[in-house]
C-alpha cells in the first residue's frame, strides 16, 4: 500500500481563445491541476513538512486554504449559497483574520478529497453563477464587485498559491517544474 496522497495528475489543455467564460473555466481547471501536480507523489508527512524556516506554510495548508477559496468565492459570493466548510482547526490572527491552523490533525487524504469536492462544487455552480458577468455581488473584502472581478480574483489566488507550492515542493524534495 502506497503512502502517496495525490497520485498522477494530468493537467488539462487550456482554452486560449474563444468565449471568455470558456477561457476562464479552462484556466481555473488548469491552475487547480497545476496545484495538485505540485503535490503529486508526496506522502502525508511530506505534505505537512515546513521546509522553509521563515514560514509555517505547508502544501497541505495551501490545499486547506484553496478549498476555502473555492467555497467562499463560488458558493458564497457568486451563487449566494451557504457553503459547508470542512471543520478544519483555525485560529484568529493578530489582525483579526481567521486562518487555518497548520497543526490541524485531519488526515491528508481527507483534506485532498475535500479539496476535490470543493472544486467540483465550484464547477457545478459556475454556469448559473456566471450567467450575468456584470452582476454586482457583495464582497466584504473588496466592496461591491462584479462577477468578472471575482473570477479574476480566484485565478489570482491560484497563481499566487501555485507559486508558493512550487517553492515548497522544491524545498521538500528538490522537484522542480514550470
Amino acid at each position: 500500500m502506497s503512502d502517496v496522497v495525490v497520485q498522477k495528475i494530468v493537467r488539462p489543455e487550456r482554452v486560449v481563445s474563444g468565449p471568455w467564460l470558456e477561457v476562464i473555466a479552462s484556466n481555473l481547471d488548469y491552475h487547480r491541476a497545476t496545484f495538485l501536480w505540485k503535490c503529486e507523489g508526496l506522502s502525508e508527512a511530506q505534505l505537512r513538512q515546513r521546509p522553509l524556516r521563515s514560514s509555517a506554510l505547508t502544501l497541505l495548508g495551501l490545499m486547506r486554504h484553496l478549498q476555502g477559496v473555492e467555497r467562499a468565492w463560488f458558493q458564497r459570493t457568486l451563487a449566494g449559497a451557504t457553503p459547508r466548510f470542512f471543520p478544519y482547526r483555525t485560529y484568529v490572527a493578530a489582525d483579526g483574520g481567521e486562518w487555518y491552523d497548520e497543526s490541524d490533525p485531519t488526515p491528508a487524504e481527507e483534506v485532498y478529497q475535500d479539496y476535490l469536492t470543493a472544486c467540483e462544487e465550484s464547477r457545478q455552480v459556475f454556469t448559473e453563477a456566471t450567467a450575468d458577468l456584470a452582476r454586482v455581488v457583495p464582497n466584504p473584502e473588496f466592496g461591491a464587485t462584479d462577477v468578472r472581478f471575482v473570477l479574476e480574483h480566484v485565478i489570482e489566488e491560484y497563481a499566487r498559491h501555485v507559486g508558493h507550492a512550487d517553492l515548497l515542493r522544491e524545498a521538500v524534495d528538490g522537484a522542480t517544474g514550470e
